[in-house]
């Protein structure tokens, strides 16, 4: 698995508190079912009552990577956590993944639950499914936090030490043989991240919700592509927290519930 995932993935799991472990986030039988979602076993996990919150995980994580913000947000809202395609206990037979592709099994999950629209949280490639699917389905986004996110795949995107590990773990397995089912999965988990978002900026004025951005003011996204997603979304709110990397959610998890929860919660004013 590439450093830059590890790293991310270590930081998740040192951030878990024993209360999120006993609750089992990601393997809780007690809230978890299984839709079919164009095609797959989409695994998801149900928590609390209210405006139903959709919360989407990023690149090799799963329903677990949410564990921090979940306790807070079920007391609220019935936050539905999902297993992006790929990804833990959601199978899938495809060759290769997009995130078009991801939004529209978001799309569709709300539609098999009989949900016409959802608040949605996304971190890091969640981050930037959410905003695809407030460009694919905006009917279906009543506003977005998006944590993390980059549009498309390359330094200028990305901060350098991430690139640089990105295209070493590209250039070192490229031409290997794959063989192994995970092997295959964790591959092509991996070029999603390598060759993809390609959005324009000029397509972001299609979200037409208000969107909350955010990024840590050393996050693995370059803090100048975050203000670019900003600028062009029309009714759009910037957050950069000091102090504070890729895992904002993780990192600084009350203040990142109590800000996301008032956005929600406050009528947008035009900027």
């Amino acid at each position: 698995m590439q450093n830059w995932l590890l790293a991310l993935l270590s930081l998740i799991v040192s951030g878990t508190t024993s209360a999120q472990v006993k609750a089992n986030y990601g393997n809780n039988k007690a809230a978890a079912k299984y839709y079919d979602v164009r095609g797959m076993k989409m695994y998801v996990e149900e928590y609390g009552n209210g405006k139903p919150l959709l919360m989407i995980h990023g690149n090799g994580g799963s329903i677990r990577s949410m564990a921090s913000i979940i306790p807070y947000f079920s007391k609220q809202y019935k936050v539905i956590v999902t297993d992006s395609r790929a990804h833990g206990k959601s199978t899938d037979t495809n060759d290769s993944l997009s995130f078009e592709m991801m939004a529209d099994d978001e799309a569709a999950l709300l539609d098999k639950m009989h949900i016409d629209s959802a608040y949605v949280i996304g971190w890091s490639d969640g981050g930037i499914i959410a905003l695809s699917l407030a460009m694919r389905h905006p009917g279906k986004v009543i506003k977005l936090a998006s944590t993390g996110a980059n549009l498309w795949p390359d330094s200028t995107a990305l901060i350098p030490s991430l690139w640089k590990d990105e295209q070493n773990h590209y250039d070192a397995l490229h031409s290997k043989k794959m063989t192994d089912a995970k092997e295959k999965n964790d591959w092509k988990i991996f070029m999603l991240d390598w060759l993809q978002p390609n959005i324009p900026l000029t397509d972001l004025t299609a979200i037409q919700c208000p969107s909350l951005i955010i990024s840590g003011d050393h996050d693995l996204i370059v803090l100048e592509h975050t203000v670019q997603i900003f600028k062009h979304i029309p009714h759009a709110y910037l957050w950069i927290l000091p102090d504070s990397g890729h895992g904002t959610l993780e990192e600084h998890t009350a203040e990142f519930n109590q800000k996301v929860h008032d956005f929600f919660v406050t009528p947008f004013h035009q900027r």
